[in-house]
This record gives C-alpha cells, sequence and structure tokens, in this order.
C-alpha cells in the first residue's frame, strides 16, 4: 500500500470558491480539485498548505483555521498506481493575501479559478473538494465528515 499526507486550502469568498484544475501527467485526464498537495518530510502541513497554494496559483495565503481530516482508502483496482493507496488530506480554511492567479509553471495545475458555491456540483472534480466544501459549511466539531461517495463527476 502507497501512503500519502497532503495539505489543501479551502478558501471562500462571497460564495465563490478557489479551485484548479489538474491535468495528469500521465493521461492528460482533468479534474478540479484545491490548491495543495504534498506534505514533505520535516514540513509541517501548516507550512505546506501556504507553499502548494503560492506554488500552483501564483497566490499568497494565510491559515485562518483548521477545518478537519479526511482518510482515504483508494482500491487498488481504482488507484493509478494498479496498487492500494491511502490518502490522508488535511484540510486548511485560508485566505488570499495577495498575487494573481496563474497556472503552476512546469507543474500539473494548468488553472486556478473562482467558481460559484452550487456551480461546483457540475465540475469533473476530486473528491476532495466534496469534502473540504463539506468542512467548512457545516464545521463539524470532530474535523470529519462522512466519506464521499465516487462517481459521475466525483473521482478518486
Amino acid at each position: 500500500m502507497s501512503f500519502r499526507l497532503a495539505a489543501y486550502a479551502v478558501c471562500i469568498v462571497d460564495g465563490r470558491v478557489l479551485v484548479s484544475r489538474y491535468v495528469s501527467p500521465l493521461t492528460g485526464a482533468t479534474n478540479w480539485t484545491f490548491p495543495g498537495g504534498r506534505v514533505e518530510q520535516s514540513e509541517d502541513p501548516f507550512d505546506a498548505v501556504i507553499r502548494e497554494v503560492a506554488e500552483e496559483t501564483g497566490c499568497d495565503a494565510v491559515v485562518e483555521r483548521l477545518l478537519g481530516v479526511d482518510s482515504r482508502v483508494i482500491p487498488a483496482s481504482e488507484a493509478n498506481a494498479g496498487t492500494e493507496h491511502q490518502n490522508v488530506g488535511i484540510f486548511y480554511q485560508v485566505r488570499i493575501t495577495g498575487g494573481e492567479l496563474r497556472p503552476e509553471p512546469d507543474g500539473d495545475i494548468a488553472e486556478s479559478v473562482w467558481t460559484p458555491i452550487p456551480d461546483v456540483a457540475g465540475l469533473q472534480r476530486s473528491s476532495l473538494v466534496d469534502v473540504g466544501l463539506a468542512l467548512a459549511q457545516t464545521q463539524p466539531p470532530t474535523g470529519h465528515v462522512p466519506p464521499v461517495p465516487i462517481g459521475g463527476f466525483i473521482q478518486h
């Protein structure tokens, strides 16, 4: 089983959420996700989310609060690498403080855009978008929401 610890930024302003379009370097397939990604060895997830926002969007961000944690196991039959994979995602509410949206230079994020929250349901997206929005909108005291079913517009 492979394992990944990641930190994700949930930024909501005036009923719009910041989402990023990921393009797979292997297949060219795209889906929408949140700015964020792998926490590097010895890196604090708090610092990782700020770094990832800057790298992927060109914007500066500050963390306002921890929203919660999501842990999911992707079966080998559904994982890109063909082996079972566990992803632990730490979700932070962030505020953009500067910079301008741009594609990730030499990276997998083709664009980042502000999208009205109701329009997210029509996007081909990662399940982590639904998890992050649920955490932001309900702010559960446990920092945990039920798993998001995969299918249709929602992918791993």
